[in-house]
């Protein structure tokens, strides 16, 4: 990551904030220093009450830049020549405040090619690139691992301190930048930056199961939803073992099985239309089942309270979407 933003010949400095890592990390960045000059290594001793780690990690290194934009990202992406010059041409040519991509994605293990893909067609209906890029349209997102903010923006809004407690940080950072009027752009990143979020199923699921039920709405009504195509599975299940089926129960099977045909047309569409191999068609069932788990799971941390991340555990529940826009509304009414 580091290499590929140092190249960037529109990047000035870049920070690293080193949050209390008990491997490698200290090392490593030291020997980076030394050979690139706009690198500055930062670190984090406490962490605040209230405050997730990654946030107050966000906060520490916003607070060190100078630069007119900031831009967010993971060490766990690769950013492609040219990546920022196309940004900043995306947020002049948009007139927008915060720009925003989805990384192409590397797919590893099993577990990552049944999954992830599944994952991103649910996000690719729930925040359609372009509503969220449609000042009129209420919906707001980014993705944390490539997003630009002008700083101005960013320090109006509070900085990180105005989301220090929120699991789903960029998503909620980009509901305020929208909520006081503000513009936002978020696109496809094929060609500008590149992930490969996980390597083995533990994180993968410890990932997921943390972001999985803020992202489809964090509300039951929302997490039924994710679940019609399980029930539908289901029934169509029970009423295949019914013989012999009433007339009743063969309408019902037949426009089950259909509703599940439509379902895998539409996710073979959306990997063809979003550059994912079309052979990853052959994960959906598997990938759809580990989706519902997953999901599950979330809902369950997320409304008890307990969420663990990074080897920390946070207590406090991510917000549910009726309480982002309720604070985006009292931000649009302070300003």
């Amino acid at each position: 990551m580091v290499d590929s933003l140092a190249a960037q010949a529109e990047i000035g400095e870049v920070i690293v904030v080193n949050d209390q890592s008990a491997d490698h990390t200290g090392q490593v960045l030291t020997e980076l220093a030394a050979r690139i000059p706009k690198l500055r290594v930062l670190a984090t001793d406490t962490l605040p009450s209230g405050w997730t780690g990654k946030n107050y990690a966000l906060s520490v290194g916003a607070q060190a830049a100078t630069g007119k934009w900031l831009l967010f990202t993971d060490a766990d992406t690769l950013h492609l020549p040219g990546a920022t010059a196309r940004a900043l041409s995306d947020a002049r040519e948009t007139a927008a405040a915060l720009v925003s991509y989805s990384p192409e994605q590397e797919l590893g293990t099993f577990w990552e090619r049944a999954l992830i893909p599944r994952v991103f067609w649910m996000l690719s209906q729930r925040y359609s690139f372009a509503n969220v890029s449609d000042a009129a349209m209420p919906d707001a997102a980014a993705n944390g691992q490539f997003l630009l903010l002008r700083h101005s923006v960013y320090t109006a809004l509070g900085g990180q301190r105005a989301v220090a407690g929120e699991i789903l940080e960029d998503v909620a950072l980009a509901r305020r930048v929208k909520g006081t009027g503000q513009r936002l752009f978020f696109n496809d990143g094929h060609g500008i930056v590149r992930t490969r979020m996980y390597h083995s199923f533990a994180a993968l699921w410890e990932g997921w199961t943390k972001n999985l039920y803020p992202l489809v709405g964090g509300s039951k009504s929302a997490l039924f939803g994710e679940l019609v195509d399980l029930i539908v599975l289901i029934a169509v299940i029970l009423l295949a073992t019914v013989h012999p089926l009433r007339e009743a129960d063969r309408v019902v099977l037949g426009a089950g099985i259909l509703f599940l045909a439509g379902r895998v047309l539409g996710y073979g569409t959306f990997l063809r239309r979003n550059l994912f191999p079309l052979s990853l068609i052959q994960y959906y069932v598997p990938g759809t089942c580990l989706y519902w788990a997953a999901l599950l799971a979330s809902w369950w941390k997320n409304t008890r309270g307990t969420v663990t991340w990074k080897g920390r555990v946070y207590r406090r529940p991510a917000s549910s979407r009726g309480e982002q826009e309720a604070n985006a509304e009292s931000l649009r009414n302070a300003t």
